[in-house]
């Protein structure tokens, strides 16, 4: 069983990149990007919501900050747009470092409406700093500079940023996994007993909540230099919210449900935009509705588990599956055991 689970990995891990670098030849190649850079950004919201235990409606701030700067950054300085996107992710980081201070010390909906609050606030900056982002104008005209390269076709582009997609997905893969991941979910699961066992629980969460809003900004700014502008939009509340319902579609704290869960938001807007309906928010409301009520642990986490009670499930004496990266929950192995 172990054997096979192994085998397993490498190859969706093949699979998921083989599809990754199709994806413009199957639809849009816009579209194809925006479902990328979602994708990111679930994954992102999901290290924290997930593997941490910390529900963010604020996160939008981090993405669109992150599209501001990095659409600023490009327009000022002519740098290569990877350049100005790695500087909107330092900005998004930097930015969660004293909202993550004041946050992380409140649980439940008090995060998650603390953290909308300094959403707002950003909200209420970028429209009024009009002269730096454009107010509701946004920003226009970002270009995309590498090298000398024409990078002006969406399908050539798409290929020019996925390595910083991927570079993202790396790091929150290795974070989840680490040993640093592995006291995350104890966190999660008991934070009492982990501070009893002698980790700094603020401090963990402060970190986590910090890496979250890099990764987050690493795909928010990839996002604006794609389109070539950063709108309100990307730093209204709504945003968050789109991102959370993404990680509930796909699976919570299975990190790459948050992949799914992009996709079929992204490709049913493109759809509905396209045919011309105007309720797209009632569609996706029920689609999220019928997805919770029907599987349970999303759409990956609920395939996941039927895999797994169809091969018979776990050895005798070995822990079930949870909602780690490898499926082995803190709870079976103890706080103190990371590895």
């Amino acid at each position: 069983m172990i054997l096979s689970r192994l085998a397993a990995r490498p190859l969706l891990l093949v699979a998921g990149l083989f599809l990754a670098l199709a994806l413009p030849w199957m639809i849009y190649p816009p579209v194809a990007l925006d479902i990328a850079c979602w994708a990111l950004f679930a994954a992102a919201l999901d290290l924290l919501l997930g593997f941490t235990g910390l529900l963010s409606f604020g996160h939008a701030a981090f993405w669109g900050g992150a599209a501001y700067v990095s659409s600023l950054i490009a327009l000022h300085t002519g740098l290569p747009f990877p350049v100005a996107v790695l500087g909107g992710a330092v900005f998004a980081a930097a930015l969660a470092l004293p909202i993550g201070y004041l946050s992380v010390r409140l649980r439940g909906i008090y995060f998650a409406m603390v953290t909308l609050a300094f959403a707002q606030m950003v909200y209420f900056v970028v429209n009024q700093w009009r002269d730096l982002t454009g107010g509701e104008n946004g920003l226009q005209g970002v270009p995309r500079e590498l090298l000398g390269l024409d990078l002006s076709d969406s399908f050539v582009f798409y290929y020019a940023g996925l390595p910083l997609v991927l570079i993202g997905f790396v790091a929150v893969w290795r974070i989840v996994r680490s040993p640093f991941g592995r006291v995350l979910v104890s966190i999660r699961d008991n934070p009492a007993r982990a501070q009893a066992l002698g980790y700094p629980v603020q401090r963990y969460k402060l970190l986590a909540f910090v890496l979250s809003a890099g990764l987050s900004g690493l795909a928010g700014g990839l996002f604006a230099i794609g389109h070539g502008f950063a709108s309100l939009e990307t730093v209204y509340w709504t945003t968050s919210g789109q991102a959370v319902m993404m990680v509930v579609l796909g699976g919570i704290g299975t990190l790459w449900g948050g992949a799914i869960g992009a996709a079929l938001v992204v490709e049913l807007n493109d759809y509905l935009v396209t045919a011309g309906f105007e309720g797209i928010g009632i569609v996706t409301g029920t689609i999220f509705v019928l997805v919770v009520l029907v599987f349970r642990r999303g759409i990956w986490g609920t395939a996941r588990h039927l895999l797994e009670a169809r091969s018979g499930g776990n050895r005798p004496g070995e822990p079930t599956h949870g909602d780690t990266p490898d499926g082995t929950p803190a709870r079976s192995r103890g706080v103190g055991s990371p590895a």
